[in-house]
């Protein structure tokens, strides 16, 4: 799911900094026994809005994004991944807090040949300030996917509270996904369904859904365009500016990757 885009170039620098140190990093070797095991890569989007789950992250308003990852031939992996955001201010105008940052690792591998599988651990972390007694919307989740062919069945499960919902802890996330190429003018299609299930929040658990393109354009690249949509009960999920934050919409999105 890179407040401003300094933070965004600092990500890519960051990212081509450690390449710069350790050249294995930077660029192939001739020699196959010299090449490196890890691979960094690096990304910077900038998007019409962030949606999460299907729900509102910067109030409509655009977002800049970013982050890196560094992989291991043997399947580990670890990475950052950035956006800035506006909807804990937006839901109680005494905090101030304007970035997400997203921290994860795991391994991943395939099970014969067609079965992949990636497991994992992500915290979610909002730097900012909060006023006395406000529950910490930091969140820790667990994740376990399976992928077969174009399809991913994903599940993920907190171990604290869900982004700042008192005593949420073992919410969970059902998420399956699907890309499948068309085979026409390098065109993609994307599509998902999601569960969130709130714990101790009536009527706070929805399904949220996405159908979409996304187009590879060369040289790093890409573009998505995608209809998000959700059942989110308005009762729960309308900020304090009487924003529906779970209302449907289109996301444009352009991305290059390093």
């Amino acid at each position: 799911m890179s407040k401003r885009s300094p933070l965004a170039s600092g990500i890519v620098t960051a990212c081509l900094g450690i390449a710069a140190i350790n050249p294995a990093l930077a660029q192939t070797s001739p020699d196959p026994a010299a090449a490196s095991d890890f691979t960094v890569s690096a990304n910077v989007t900038l998007a019409t809005q962030y949606r999460y789950r299907g729900i509102m992250q910067t109030n409509n308003k655009p977002a800049i994004q970013g982050g890196f990852d560094v992989a291991h031939s043997s399947g580990f992996y670890i990475g950052n991944w950035n956006s800035s955001i506006s909807w804990l201010d937006d839901s109680n105008p005494d905090v101030s807090a304007a970035v997400e940052m997203d921290f994860y690792g795991g391994y991943k591998g395939t099970i014969g040949q067609d079965l992949t599988f990636d497991v994992g651990a992500l915290q979610y972390y909002y730097p900012g300030s909060y006023p006395g007694g406000y529950t910490s919307p930091d969140t820790t989740e667990l994740y376990v996917a399976l992928g077969y062919g174009p399809i991913t069945a994903k599940y993920s499960h907190s171990l604290s509270n869900l982004f700042g919902v008192p005593d949420s802890k073992n919410s969970q996330y059902y998420d399956l996904s699907g890309k499948f190429d068309t085979g026409v003018w390098g065109l993609t299609v994307n599509a998902h369904v999601g569960y969130q299930k709130v714990r101790n929040l009536d009527d706070g658990s929805y399904t949220d859904w996405l159908l979409g393109v996304s187009k590879d354009w060369g040289h790093g690249f890409s573009t998505t365009l995608a209809y998000i949509d959700t059942n989110a009960k308005r009762n729960v999920y309308t900020n304090t500016k009487g924003k529906y934050i779970g209302s449907s919409t289109a996301l444009l999105t352009l991305t290059k990757s390093f």
